[in-house]
This record gives structure tokens, C-alpha cells and sequence, in this order.
């Protein structure tokens, strides 16, 4: 089968041909059609995780994907064959992934796929949509509560912005002007152009009173330290690439965390199901095919990349 892999952690990924794998207890065999690339693929290929990810080489790089059932281990009893399936096939210990024509999964890291979009689509959402789920739940938020979502135009930040709204929240959404638009049709009750000038100054100025829950996915230690006069005594400050100091936070008299995903099938049914009820618009910016994902990583490594990235498989 054709899989884009790396030979060892910082090679080049490249197209390769590796031998079919067969499903073992509790796993399930899926012949893919789309894969969802994420920043962690690459950084995963880059060895950035060290000894925290044991991996298998050669290593078939990504996490998300969607297709159909081909095969079922012994004991499997959620799917049957020919079952529309999307959810996490990364397995470094086994050099699994879902950059491939077929993976495998354990049975818990997959869930019926919504019945109402393109496999490219479901591709889209694993990753980003439980990450953005499990922080509006950990966050609290709801109806009344303003909340700020930096770096809000990305994967995890559109599906936030929904997800709060759809919540009653009042959603400020940082981005660019282009994206301003977009970002109010999801569900923001406004935005913030975060190349204009500081954010905390700009949300302050428009709202002295300040905001109930920052949601940080892109600031360092420094910005996020900053980006907390924002909020609210008593309020929520969350980071999600470790740039919170719980105890700077807590003399503050904020709550707040570095938040860490809790991934699981019943909450894949859950986006399925907003999905399919039109509760929830997955954004897919480009699609290119398998054996572009090499130059896709190398788009999402420098920044370059706009929008979700779908590999047709």
C-alpha cells in the first residue's frame, strides 16, 4: 500500500509502498480516503516529543482520518464491515498512521462517521474538534459568559468559536481583517485584528470590564502573562502550548491551566452528531493528494498553510 512515512525521527517524509497491515484483538482495519494533517504530524516526524512517543520505523506520519470498515480483529464489537468510520490512527509504537491507503485503529479511537459530509470533510475533525470541545467544556463557558479565543481563526479556534456560541457565549475572535467576516458567520459577536496593536489593549479598551475566559492557543509565556489582564477577577485563563504558571494565575486570583486533550469515541459521536445536525461547520481550506503531503507538512512547519489541510487518498 502507498504511505507517506519517515525512515527515522527528523528524515524528510516521502511517498513509500509498505506492506498491508492485518487487524489484531480490538483493532480495526480502514481503507481511507482522506487524511486531516495536523502541526503535531510533522512535529512528530521532527522527533520534538523524544522519549514520550515511542515509534516504530518506518513511521507512517498522521493522526486523522476517515473511510470505510475493511476488516475487523477478534473481539471488536462497535463496527462491522462497510461501516463509515473517522477518527485517530496514529500508533508510533506500532509506525502506524493515517497517511496511508490502509490503517489500522483501536476500536476505542474511531466512531461512525456523519452521515451528512465527504470523508475529507470527517477527516477534518477528530483532533481539532475534541480538542475544542473538551476546552469549552473544561472552561465552563456558557450562556452569558465573554469569552476571548486567541489565534481563533486556525483549526481548534473556528471549532471553539461555534461551539461557545452555540452555547450563548459571547465570543471575541482574534483575526486578520480577510478573516473577520468568516469568523462572525461562525459565531463570533466580534473580532480583534491582532496585527493592529496589542489584543489586551484593544479587548480593553472595547470592554474595560474584561472577559470570563481566555482561551490562548498561540502565545508564548510572556504573551499569555499579558494577555491575562483581560480577564476578570476570578475568571479563566487557559494556554494551549503550556504557557500557563498555575501559580502566577492562582496569586492573580484566576483559574488556570495548560490545557491537555482527553480524547475518546463517545466524544467523536458527539461532533458527529452536531455535524449532521448543522450545529457544527467543519472548514477544509485545501485538498491535495497523498503524495503532496510532503510539501503540506513543510506549508504547515512554516506557517504557511491557510486553512485545514485534507490529503485525498
Amino acid at each position: 500500500m502507498r504511505a507517506v512515512a519517515v525512515s527515522a525521527f527528523g528524515e524528510r517524509p516521502q511517498l513509500m509502498e509498505l506492506p498491508q497491515p492485518e487487524p489484531g484483538p480490538g483493532e480495526v482495519l480502514v481503507r481511507l480516503s482522506a487524511a486531516g494533517l495536523n502541526p503535531v504530524d510533522w512535529k512528530l516526524a521532527d522527533g520534538m516529543f523524544g522519549d514520550a512517543v515511542p515509534a516504530s520505523f518506518p513511521l507512517v506520519l498522521g493522526s486523522d482520518g476517515a473511510g470505510e470498515v475493511l476488516a475487523i480483529g477478534p473481539g471488536v464489537r462497535r463496527f462491522t464491515v462497510g461501516d463509515a468510520v473517522f477518527g485517530q490512527f496514529q500508533r508510533p509504537q506500532h509506525g502506524g498512521g493515517s497517511y496511508c491507503e490502509l490503517a489500522l485503529a483501536d476500536e476505542d479511537r474511531i466512531a461512525h462517521a456523519a452521515r451528512s459530509v465527504t470523508y475529507a470533510t470527517s477527516a477534518a475533525l477528530p483532533t481539532a474538534g475534541m480538542t475544542a470541545y473538551n476546552l469549552v467544556e473544561e472552561t465552563r463557558i456558557s450562556e452569558g459568559k465573554r469569552v476571548l479565543i486567541v489565534g481563533a481563526t486556525g483549526g481548534v479556534g473556528t471549532f471553539v468559536t461555534q461551539l461557545a456560541a452555540g452555547r450563548g457565549a459571547e465570543v471575541i475572535a482574534t483575526s486578520r481583517p480577510g478573516m473577520a467576516e468568516l469568523m462572525r458567520n461562525l459565531g463570533a459577536a466580534e473580532t480583534v485584528d491582532h496585527t493592529a496593536g496589542p489584543v489586551a489593549d484593544q479587548v480593553l479598551a472595547a470592554h474595560p470590564d474584561g472577559v470570563d475566559v481566555l482561551i490562548d492557543m498561540a502565545g508564548g509565556p510572556a504573551e499569555f502573562a499579558g494577555l491575562t489582564r483581560t480577564v476578570r477577577d476570578g475568571g479563566t485563563a487557559v494556554s494551549l502550548i503550556g504557557s500557563a504558571d498555575a501559580d502566577e494565575l492562582t496569586d492573580n486570583n484566576l483559574r488556570g491551566f495548560n490545557f491537555v486533550n482527553r480524547p475518546s469515541p463517545q466524544l467523536l459521536e458527539i461532533l458527529a452528531g452536531q455535524v449532521d445536525a448543522g450545529r457544527l461547520t467543519v472548514l477544509v481550506g485545501r485538498e491535495v493528494p497523498l503524495e503532496e503531503a510532503p510539501e503540506a507538512l513543510e506549508a504547515s512547519r512554516t506557517g504557511r498553510a491557510q486553512g485545514k489541510t485534507v490529503l485525498d487518498i
